[in-house]
């Protein structure tokens, strides 16, 4: 029955959107979160005897009995009779590979996602809490086509009203496209005749391209157009790692709106705080994943990370930046792992599939049945032109290639990767300079100043005697001495439990050091065949490089309580020169001074603090070859962080 008394008068609802006394015609971007909220929000501030949606009649009783079982998603499924030759899209010539041939499918479907980030679903879902009568109103199609449109980012609804966006955009809103489209527009404007005979309140959803031609065909009162007649249709789950082919949103920010309305939550900010939180959730599987061997993923780092996706954003002439903005940048900032990491959470969606409903697995435009046949997808709703991208990460192996790459090690042959070999030269060389500057420091002087600045004024001697009215200056001497060896300690104090390869290395040319060093088991991350990586605790450099005994088994230095101390001891011992510089979070303790006092060696100290995070983590990892002959695709294997 009609609620008259509770049907709303024409001054509560825009003029914008109204279609006649008893209908308002409410357009979308159909897979947009964003507009979800929105009609959710305009439905139940309104009273409505019934809500009018693009969907025909032969999805209904399906697509709602769907809807009953969110937040699990399904498709609701419809074949064609009708065999026509759809192709797959497939990228521009000029970004194609030559050998990538476009797919073409003797079969198509059309599909109903039921999914909470549908506006339309979203709709029939508030409707069926709320008790109002739900019509399907489109024209059944045999074959039906489907056709995207180029919208703004529907994150301007956070600024400004539902009217004032389509008025915006309605000079822009081309004809439809091909007869089809004309007859499911005046067939949608019959039956809305039809259900104001009916009903005095009707809120009718249809999508943005079809809003001012449903108007006009309205207001023509044109024929109904035939129904086709179509096969019945049938309701499939989508495995998950498939879901962000048929989800509007990503998977991870649906589930964070489902989550939003279980827990009675605000939803209106979650197309970008649910970024935010995706990323954070990234972050901390990063960690538990990779443990020690992760990157350390800082506010600045994020900070820096959230102003180069807005940025990229801005370029692309959005709001919020899609999923292949987030995953490259992460790449250039934190790394091809992070940006793995990345990609995996966004997949998730958090929520099971449907029980005992078989599961097809989607793809872009395709889909594969649960009985092995492949069909051409085309959506009922569709939004957004979507642009596929491609990106190249390196993965993470799985764990039984890793064990198969293990069990093929030889422990007999083992060498170093040479870009990485220069890097921590470059950096030891820079450790070693640093250290001599700071010795030179201790015997820099002041004098007044005559005729010369020598190395430039002393402002904490010139204010000290101020009341002289003399100036000072300061003459740094050329340091006394050289540096033969580094120690570099990343992590102290060192459990032997997390370092357990202890290793020395000796230099395959005059340009690299003699290297002993402890680190984590190699063999515990390969990532490739003959390729393990490792993290540094800490490490020994000796330069001119020189031929030493392996003073992990060395008996000298037995008397070594720590693996810190047995480093500094082979230092000192090793060492030709007086000094030796040291990288490490604090300073020597008493322990270590006593140990550099019996070898008659001082330790110059540099706190590890002084230099950028980022590229101690960077230094910190690591790969072992196995064998020199690796190193001529080890390239292939190594991730860029």
């Amino acid at each position: 029955m009609s609620r008259p008394a509770e049907s709303p008068t024409p001054e509560e609802i825009s003029p914008v959107f109204r279609l006649s006394d008893k209908t308002t015609l409410f357009p979308v971007i159909h897979e947009s979160g964003d507009f979800s909220v929105a009609i959710r929000r305009f439905l139940l501030h309104h009273s409505f005897d019934c809500l009018a949606v693009p969907l025909p009649p032969s999805f209904a009783e399906a697509v709602e009995q769907a809807i009953l079982q969110l937040p699990s998603v399904s498709i609701v499924l419809q074949r064609e009779t009708a065999i026509p030759t759809v192709r797959s899209w497939t990228p521009p010539a000029e970004t194609r590979d030559d050998d990538e041939q476009p797919e073409f499918f003797t079969r198509a479907a059309s599909y109903v996602p039921v999914e909470p980030c549908q506006p339309v679903i979203a709709a029939l879902r508030a409707a069926m809490e709320e008790r109002i009568p739900r019509a399907f109103i489109d024209l059944e199609t045999d074959h039906f086509e489907c056709h995207t449109a180029v919208y703004p980012d529907p994150y301007s609804l956070k600024h400004t009203t539902p009217e004032a966006f389509a008025a915006a955009i309605l000079p822009a809103i081309p004809p439809p496209p091909g007869e089809q489209a004309y007859a499911r527009i005046h067939t949608m404007a019959h039956r809305l005749h039809e259900l104001e005979q009916r009903y005095n309140s009707i809120l009718c959803i249809c999508s943005l391209t079809d809003w001012p031609w449903i108007r006009k065909a309205y207001q023509d009162r044109l024929p109904q157009v035939t129904d086709d007649q179509v096969e019945s249709v049938e309701t499939f789950a989508v495995t998950p790692e498939t879901l962000h082919f048929m989800m509007g949103e990503l998977p991870y920010i649906t589930g964070l709106y489902e989550r939003a309305r279980a827990e009675l939550e605000s939803d209106e900010n979650l197309s970008i705080d649910g970024v935010k939180t995706m990323l954070l959730a990234t972050r901390d599987e990063y960690r538990e994943d990779l443990g020690s061997r992760a990157r350390k993923i800082t506010p600045k780092l994020l900070k820096t990370y959230f102003q180069y996706v807005r940025n990229l954003t801005l370029i692309q002439k959005h709001l919020t930046p899609s999923l292949y903005t987030l995953i490259s940048a992460a790449q250039q900032i934190a790394g091809d792992l992070f940006a793995v990491q990345l990609a995996d959470v966004a997949q998730q969606y958090g929520y099971p599939p449907l029980d005992g409903v078989p599961p097809l697995r989607m793809g872009i435009n395709k889909a594969a049945l649960p009985d092995g046949t492949f069909y051409g997808m085309k959506t009922r709703l569709p939004g957004q032109t979507r642009v596929w991208c491609t990106l190249k990460l390196t993965p993470k192996p799985p764990q039984l290639q890793q064990q198969d790459w293990q069990s093929r090690w030889n422990p007999f042959r083992q060498c170093s990767w040479p870009p990485e070999d220069l890097a921590i030269e470059k950096f030891r060389t820079h450790i070693k300079d640093s250290a001599i500057a700071l010795m030179g420091a201790d015997l820099a002087r002041s004098e007044k100043f005559t005729t010369s600045l020598k190395d430039g004024l002393d402002m904490r001697e010139t204010l000290r005697n101020w009341h002289s009215g003399e100036l000072y200056v300061r003459i740094n001497p050329p340091a006394r001495g050289n540096l033969d060896c580094v120690i570099m300690l990343f992590d102290s104090p060192a459990d032997p439990r997390t370092y357990p390869w202890r290793v020395t290395w000796h230099a395959e040319h005059h340009d690299e050091s003699t290297l002993s060093l402890f680190a984590t088991d190699y063999r515990a991350s390969m990532q490739g065949p003959g390729i393990g990586m490792a993290t540094y605790g800490g490490a020994m450099f000796l330069f001119p490089p020189r031929p030493i005994p392996d003073i992990w088994r060395s008996r000298h230095f037995d008397h070594a309580d720590t693996l810190e101390e047995r480093l500094i001891m082979a230092a000192c011992h090793y060492s030709r020169e007086k000094h030796i510089a040291m990288l490490s979070p604090l300073p020597p303790g008493l322990a270590w001074k006593k140990i550099a006092q019996r070898y008659g060696k001082k330790l110059i100290h540099l706190p590890l603090s002084r230099f950028s995070q980022e590229t101690i983590e960077k230094l910190r990892v690591f790969h072992v070859l196995n064998g020199t002959s690796v190193r001529s695709y080890a390239a292939h294997f190594i991730r860029k962080g």
